[in-house]
């Protein structure tokens, strides 16, 4: 038997890597057979050598996310836990090793969960990234700002955005006002993204110049997007078709990323959702990644996630 003893600023920093539940520290001795004992700051692990460098890992990792401003939630601690007793070290470290800072004119972003800084890394190492989830996680906002920077960085030539305006059924031809007044609705949210990262008559200067674009979905029929940062937002209002043929439009050094939550489908239920089918069709494609946002990567008002979290419960209870 051995024993290493871990020290932290103090006591309030150590609890929240194991957010404050008694529970977890329980999970750690039980994945890894040692035994942990806590104190003003401290936490002693025995038991043999390998295994105390796990338990040890765990929360050393743990710190680096902290101190990189990640929130850390007991399901980010289970799934770091369960990672080490994987043998997932090195993905783990490639995670929390350096901060994700994402920057444009207005700010600099930086993710809030971990699973907020993986969904980043996810769309810097794949040309097509899928961000699944429910309101609140940042997955568009997120999409935006990745595309903001490569577009600073001279990485893109383009930035082109879009959503699939469904209230209108995409006719749009009964709403008053001309053709911008009909679809602004729908494209509000995506404004006020590029709003919160550049200057108002920044944006509408690139709007001017067509670097940014902002149309919906039924207006990338026909084209092909080479050296473009593509986004389609609420893609869980596409159809099948509409998937395929969004999907179809990438070109050359481009990137796509579809964010929607499965929750909140609102094409008639006769239609599949092109969302829900393409998690299907594509998920073992390379270069293509699924990033599944949970309840708990949710960053607004603290509210919101319990809010989600009845409704899955309810849900849940009704099948």
């Amino acid at each position: 038997m051995a024993s290493r003893k871990l020290y932290f600023d103090n006591p309030r920093q150590l609890s929240l890597l194991y957010c404050d539940k008694e529970e977890n520290l329980q999970y750690v001795e039980e994945c890894f057979n040692v035994t942990l004992v806590t104190r003003d700051g401290w936490i002693q692990i025995d038991g043999d050598e390998a295994d105390i460098n796990k338990g040890a890992l765990v929360f050393e990792l743990l710190k680096e996310a902290r101190e990189q401003g990640l929130a850390i939630k007991n399901s980010d601690f289970k799934g770091v836990v369960d990672g080490v007793a994987r043998g997932l070290e090195e993905e783990l470290r490639s995670l929390y090793d350096e901060a994700t800072v994402i920057k444009t004119r207005r700010k600099s972003i930086v993710p809030k969960t971990i699973g907020q800084k993986q969904y980043l890394q996810s769309i810097q190492n794949n040309d097509i990234v899928f961000g699944i989830g429910p309101a609140g996680t940042g997955k568009t906002y997120l999409a935006v700002a990745a595309a903001v920077s490569h577009l600073i960085e001279g990485r893109i030539k383009r930035l082109i955005l879009s959503r699939p305006a469904v209230e209108a059924g995409e006719t749009l031809g009964f709403l008053p006002g001309d053709l911008q007044e009909k679809i602004l609705p729908y494209l509000r949210p995506l404004y006020d993204a590029l709003y919160d990262m550049l200057d108002r008559e920044d944006v509408a200067k690139l709007i001017d110049k067509g670097v940014i674009e902002i149309a919906p979905l039924a207006y990338m029929r026909g084209r092909t997007l080479s050296e473009s940062f593509v986004i389609l937002d609420e893609a869980q209002n596409t159809t099948s078709e509409q998937m395929m043929m969004f999907l179809t439009r990438l070109g050359n050094d481009s990137k796509m990323v579809i964010t929607g939550d499965l929750t909140q489908i609102d094409i008639p239920r006769s239609r599949q959702s092109g969302l829900l089918e393409v998690k299907e069709i594509l998920k073992s494609l390379k270069g293509i990644n699924f990033h599944y946002f949970q309840s708990t990567d949710v960053v607004r008002h603290h509210l919101v996630q319990r809010i989600i979290e009845a409704y899955d419960a309810f849900r849940s209870s009704e099948k």
